[in-house]
């Protein structure tokens, strides 16, 4: 292992080649031992014969100090999943939030929590999200924060509502037997998941959590309803919506799906010009008609204008086949005559502001005309230039009728069917389906119908029920985005993102929505509370409405809309207050809000102190939390969360919803980061559903299922997923994950129990050694530790545990499996149990363990509290997130040490390439240096001139090492030879110093001691000199 490091030193080593300072220099003098005196093995007891009793290894084994620990190497099955239970009971899983929250911390933590919705049992998207966020809470927890993280639920909306009246529908139902069915449906899915949760290792006190159908978080939420209006955010008007036939209600942009397999069937067909355009008419052209491309046919008989592009070219062409004059867009001529297999010839070129005063013949209403009207939205990627303009039934013709005042008349109901003002032909045909069929029959009879094709696009489905919506305006209530998307804008630039890529994405969708439609018509939600005047239709909502209506929502829960007489919704002092009339002139609203604005709203439930203008104490207003999270979250100026984390399909929603309604009321974001990770998927990388069977259930996960082959994983290994996947992209998961993250906690185990085992009987309270006193090696593996600790703690602070875990790896790997433990073992085994080097190698053991547990904690809180009951050094009872986070100390990194080791190591490597495959062991290790730095590290590590016994000769695992300035000339003809150098760069480059070495390697004369097994003595049946020191006191 080639550990080329190199630091500055706060003072020169030129001086450490001076023997006569050597023993109290900067580095310690390793011990050697000189007796050559033989205890008596006799020759039969010394060859390659099995330890069993009676054989030279047999009658040593206890003087030998082997590992032993009772932790179990490996744990499966039934055994697994019990002990995961039981480190939950006998460490205080349960109580840990309640015990955080009530420590002093200078410091804390908010993760809010995005409510997950109540409608079905856990998967694998909650377990990704939920141990995610998890993950982060315990490092913050660990490192001394005060971490603020209650979960919530998202309890209201459609899909609760269809799920829990399942074939009964809503015939017959009052709303209040309605929303009692969705709120036991809710419950019992908030039950499940909230178990689920728990089984993961979930810290938070899950008696106290938030959900949108409680009454005090409805009130908190009406609250910023009511700022929003008083600034003037908050409107009703008649236009335009999605509308889904088939849930009967208006949806948010946030509520569709995109299906990109959407067939239409398109139409392009003519209006004839009634009134030719001065400048058409001047070329003295008759006859002309528009043509225009619709996807939606059903929409043209609420047309009420054709656009055009104002500043683009427009030609009257001449179809060859008929000799039909077409009105279409320059651009789009070559394109058209493709279409209809005929060539157009050009007649006339105008520009398109030449084409107003144009008016045209309707062509399925006799006697309607329609304008000809400019437009910014009409573009040339498709179709002829010339948009068919329906404003009852799109957002940007809806815009043109604004500007010219045309009529937005509906022609389509709530079930999605033509109404009478369509027309008898028409009425009652739902319009996606045989509305569309009459229609282009109707096109056909008119002659109007040029061509007809089958359009694969995508188009707006509801997220719930899979089916398509239309657009058609409705009277609704909204929130004008527009004028909130600069501040929103403005807000997020102070926002951290991760990944940063998501902020465009963010940004994107803000861009996108000119206005929010946050009314439902439904009955499982919180209603609008707003009461409309029985004669002229009048809305009366303002502060004084909304605060008594929140108000006692607070104190009875949201039922108390449709329960309470009007008289008690709307007293008679409200009314004085609103300057209205009597209550009799009155109706209450039957509108709910968009479940968007529910979950939008959690930051003034549970992260706000005090809203602008709230007259209620912050006690009084959370007075429905437990009463440490009454305390103000942070300061006045700043009420924050630290982080949201959520999946990347909230960057439509709920990111943008707490962002919309925070910067309406307290012009800020509501978080100072967001967490955008990916979604789970299969192992193939396919989206999970029941129907491919790919679906991958968390319980069974943990618990194992029916199938043999499906084993018991538990919890960690469901955490040690999350932790290792690349969560800012999609997340697989499937047995060859599972499997992999079961092996690397196998390995993880393998490498605690070693470090348990040689800690038995060690109290590093009373036997711990000072770093000044230990073995460089040792003091070496404390700054290795504290370079560990800084790279972890960076990794969860990035909110990266995947980094963390290839950290963990790393340091197990390269730095302990493959560097120290090779090297101490001889240490552990052979040296007095109460010797100077064991302690100095035990204590530093004690520091891995210590930090390796705690690093893995965040993510394996099971496992690295079951190794912190069998880990030595702390009281009974006290548990290891109780006791904070990586206990590192720069005194750790010492001046001179990380050169001498880590040249030392350069040596090693080149030492070790010259003998592939063979034992190192076996070798005599002749090391020349010339006079200079390298040399007089070299000598801090090996005082003679050569050693058995040195810290030098057990960095390099070999029976001897010899160092002097020059390889001799007399080396036998088996020696290998090879050459390196090591760069020192002291003092902050100084002093640098490229310093060459050779090396000669030379199979040992040695034997084998039949104790220790090192090559270290003159005979098979004598022990080694430092074996003969310890054994001869018991013999």
């Amino acid at each position: 292992m080639l550990l080329c490091r190199v630091s500055a030193v706060s003072q020169t080593l030129a001086r450490w080649g001076r023997r006569s300072q050597r023993g109290g220099g900067l580095l310690h003098c390793a011990l050697s031992f000189s007796s050559s005196h033989c205890h008596g093995v006799s020759s039969g007891e010394a060859g390659s014969q099995p330890a069993e009793a009676g054989s030279a290894q047999g009658l040593y084994r206890d003087t030998v100090i082997l590992p032993r620990s009772e932790f179990p190497m490996k744990l499966t099955g039934q055994k697994l999943l019990d002990r995961e239970l039981q480190i939950q009971q006998e460490c205080g899983f349960a109580g840990l939030y309640s015990w955080q929250r009530e420590r002093k911390a200078k410091k804390e933590f908010c993760l809010h929590d995005g409510p997950p919705y109540a409608n079905g049992d856990p998967h694998v998207g909650h377990a990704l999200n939920k141990i995610l966020k998890d993950i982060r809470n315990r490092f913050e927890m660990l490192r001394g924060r005060q971490v603020h993280y209650v979960p919530g639920w998202d309890c209201h909306g459609l899909p609760i509502e269809l799920k829990a009246l399942g074939e009964l529908g809503t015939s017959g139902l009052s709303p209040l037997q309605i929303r009692q069915k969705a709120r036991e449906f809710a419950e019992g899915a908030i039950a499940r998941q909230k178990a689920a949760f728990q089984r993961w290792g979930v810290m938070a006190d899950w008696d106290q959590c938030y959900y949108t159908y409680d009454g005090a978080y409805e009130a908190a939420q009406l609250k910023v309803f009511q700022e929003m209006h008083s600034k003037g955010f908050v409107y009703q008007d008649y236009k335009p919506v999605f509308w889904s036939p088939s849930s009967r209600t208006a949806l948010a942009e946030a509520e569709l799906e995109y299906n990109p397999e959407h067939v239409s069937r398109a139409v392009y067909a003519t209006f004839p010009l009634s009134t030719l355009p001065p400048a058409i008419a001047s070329e003295g052209l008759q006859s002309v008609s528009v043509l225009v491309w619709t996807t939606q046919p059903w929409t043209i008989p609420a047309n009420q204008a054709v656009c055009y592009m104002p500043n683009a070219q427009y030609s009257v062409v001449k179809r060859a086949d008929n000799s039909q004059l077409l009105l279409v867009a320059t651009e789009r001529t070559a394109s058209v005559a493709a279409l209809l297999a005929t060539e157009l010839e050009s007649v006339g070129t105008f520009t398109g502001s030449q084409l107003e005063g144009g008016i045209c013949k309707h062509p399925t209403i006799l006697d309607k005309e329609v304008p000809l009207l400019p437009a910014n939205h009409v573009t040339m990627a498709k179709g002829t230039g010339l948009v068919h303009t329906a404003p009852a039934h799109g957002m940007e013709d809806y815009s043109v009728a604004s500007q010219f005042k045309l009529s937005v008349e509906c022609m389509v109901d709530e079930d999605g069917k033509f109404t009478e003002l369509a027309g008898p032909e028409l009425q009652n045909l739902s319009v996606m389906t045989e509305g569309t069929d009459k229609v282009i029959s109707m096109l056909t009879d008119s002659g109007a119908l040029v061509k007809e094709e089958q359009c694969v696009h995508s188009y707006p489905y509801d997220w719930r029920t899979k089916q398509p919506v239309v657009i058609r305006p409705s009277k609704q209530w909204f929130i004008n985005t527009a004028s909130l998307k600069d501040k929103a804008k403005e807000a997020l630039q102070k926002v951290r993102v991760l990944p940063e890529s998501a902020r465009g994405s963010l940004l994107t969708m803000l861009d996108r929505r000119t206005y929010w439609c946050i009314s439902r018509q439904r009955s499982w939600g919180v209603p609008i509370p707003v009461f409309y005047h029985r004669e002229t239709g009048e809305a009366l909502v303002n502060k004084d409405t909304v605060s008594h209506i929140a108000k006692l929502f607070k104190e009875k829960g949201s039922d108390c809309w449709w329960e309470l007489p009007i008289e008690i919704l709307l007293p008679e002092n409200v009314l004085q207050k609103s300057k209205a009339g009597p209550v009799s002139d009155y109706v209450r609203g039957e509108d709910v809000l968009d479940i968007w604005f529910d979950s939008g709203a959690s930051w003034a439930a549970v992260l706000e102190e005090e809203m602008e203008g709230d007259t209620e104490e912050p006690e009084s207003r959370l007075s429905w939390l437990p009463t440490p999270l009454r305390e103000p979250l942070v300061t006045e100026s700043d009420s924050r969360a630290d982080a949201y984390v959520e999946g990347k399909d909230q960057i439509g929603g709920w990111f943008q919803s707490s962002l919309l309604t925070s910067v309406a009321v307290r012009n800020k974001a509501p978080y100072k980061s967001l967490v955008v990770h990916g979604f789970a998927v299969s192992e193939k990388g396919e989206k999970m559903s029941k129907s491919v069977g790919n679906v991958v259930d968390p319980d069974v996960v943990i618990n194992g299922g029916k199938d043999p082959g499906t084993p018991a994983y538990g919890a960690d290994v469901l955490r040690w997923w999350v932790a290792e996947s690349n969560i800012f992209t999609e997340v697989q998961i499937g047995p060859t994950a599972l499997n992999s993250a079961r092996d690397s906690i196998g390995k993880l185990r393998n490498t605690l129990k070693f470090l348990l085992g040689n800690l038995q009987g060690f109290d590093p309270r009373v036997q711990a050694v000072d770093p000044k006193e230990m073995h460089y090696i040792d003091q070496y593996m404390l700054h290795l530790l504290r370079e560990y600790s800084i790279k972890v703690t960076d990794a969860y602070s990035e909110f990266d545990a995947g980094r963390a875990i290839r950290v963990l790896q790393a340091f197990i790997t390269r730095e302990l499996s493959s560097f120290y433990f090779s090297i101490i073992k001889d240490r552990l085994y052979c040296h007095p149990e109460d010797s100077l080097g064991r302690r100095s190698c035990q204590t530093v053991l004690e520091e891995i363990l210590d930090g390796v547990t705690r690093s893995i904690a965040p993510i394996l809180p099971h496992l690295a509290e079951e190794v912190y009951l069998h880990a030595p050094g702390h009281a009974e009872g006290e548990t290891l997130f109780q006791s904070g986070w990586i206990k590192s100390s720069s005194v750790w990194r010492r001046p001179g040490l990380e050169e001498a080791v880590e040249g030392a190591c350069a040596i090693r490597d080149s030492f070790l390439s010259s003998i592939p495959g063979k034992n190192a062991a076996q070798y005599d290790l002749t090391i020349a240096i010339e006079p200079g730095l390298l040399f007089e590290l070299m000598e801090s590590l090996q005082e003679e001139a050569t050693s058995t016994s040195s810290q030098l000769a057990e960095l390099m695992t070999v029976a001897r090492v010899n160092l002097t300035s020059v390889l001799p000339r007399d080396l036998p003809p088996d020696a290998l030879l090879s050459h390196g150098s090591f760069l020192i760069n002291l003092e902050g480059g100084v002093i640098r110093e490229d310093s060459a070495y050779s090396i000669a390697a030379v199979p040992t004369a040695a034997a084998r001691c039949p104790r220790c097994r090192r090559y270290t003595t003159d005979s098979a049946d004598c022990l080694c000199p430092r074996c003969q020191t310890i054994v001869s006191p018991a013999h």
